[in-house]
């Protein structure tokens, strides 16, 4: 397959699980740099404890609306979009500088990371398309997670609450469930494109299956990681190098945790 454009390098950062409000810095701390340096970075993590993150326009008054995850710690992320359960899931952050044509084109470089997962989803024998349409999801039936009886209730609003009940075009579907979704935020010098990859249910959003629950394979991060990272070098044209965030990054990471993403007058901004 022909690279999206000439090969760049991107520096690849695999994180330890770790709290909502410590991934959303990290997250705008990679988006700032990719702003002001020019760089490149793909981010791989999960998170240490369920966790329920807004949209940025999302008023936190609709968690009210989705008991099932009423005891969830909070936050509040950059981008847009319904609100997502962080759990038993793989969740990507890609910044990139603003003078990459990838980045000059949202719905491009959209495309092009969700079709290298379709790719990878393949290769693990799981059938899965992207969505060409914005709709609600369709509401179906499912079991349960095991031992779970507690089911969410729609938002009063037009539209669900749930970012993973929402359709947009190139949300990734499997058996016509949504199991990937990803969300952007521009700003000047840069473009942040951070998603989640929906591995298997989980006992606070008991209404969303997984990829595991749909596909009858045990699905792992390490497992998806293994089967997309190969395909995502070829579909964006990159060289990945594996690294670790430096000391100087992990402090101003912490100062922006500490006076944004964990102060509630962010959080309960809206």
């Amino acid at each position: 397959m022909k690279p999206a454009s000439s090969q760049v390098e991107c520096r690849l950062l695999v994180d330890k699980p770790a709290g909502g409000a410590w991934n959303m810095a990290v997250d705008e701390l990679l988006f700032e740099q990719a702003a002001a340096a020019g760089r490149w970075t793909l981010r791989l993590y999960q998170w240490d404890r369920p966790t329920l993150s807004l949209g940025y326009f999302q008023s936190h008054q609709l968690r009210a609306s989705h008991p099932a995850s009423a005891a969830c710690p909070l936050v509040r992320r950059v981008s847009g979009g319904g609100a997502i359960l962080h759990d038993r899931e793989l969740t990507y952050c890609l910044a990139v500088p603003e003078e990459h044509p990838l980045a000059t084109d949202a719905a491009r470089l959209y495309r092009a990371v969700h079709g290298s997962l379709v790719e990878a989803l393949a290769r693990l024998g799981i059938e899965s398309e992207m969505n060409e349409a914005a709709a609600p999801a369709p509401i179906k039936p499912r079991p349960l997670v095991a031992g779970s009886s507690v089911a969410g209730v729609a938002a009063p609003a037009d539209e669900p609450f749930l970012c993973f009940q929402r359709r947009s075009v190139g949300d990734v579907l499997v058996q016509d469930f949504k199991v990937i979704g990803s969300a952007q935020r521009r700003r000047r010098g840069a473009i942040l494109q951070h998603g989640s990859i929906l591995l298997a249910a989980s006992a606070a959003a008991p209404e969303l299956p997984g990829i595991q629950e749909l596909s009858g394979q045990e699905m792992s991060a390490k497992r998806m990681q293994s089967a997309w990272l190969n395909l995502f070098k070829a579909r964006l044209g990159v060289r990945l190098a594996c690294a670790e965030l430096e000391p100087a990054e992990i402090e101003a990471a912490g100062r922006l945790e500490a006076e944004k993403f964990a102060n509630p007058a962010w959080t309960l901004r809206r």
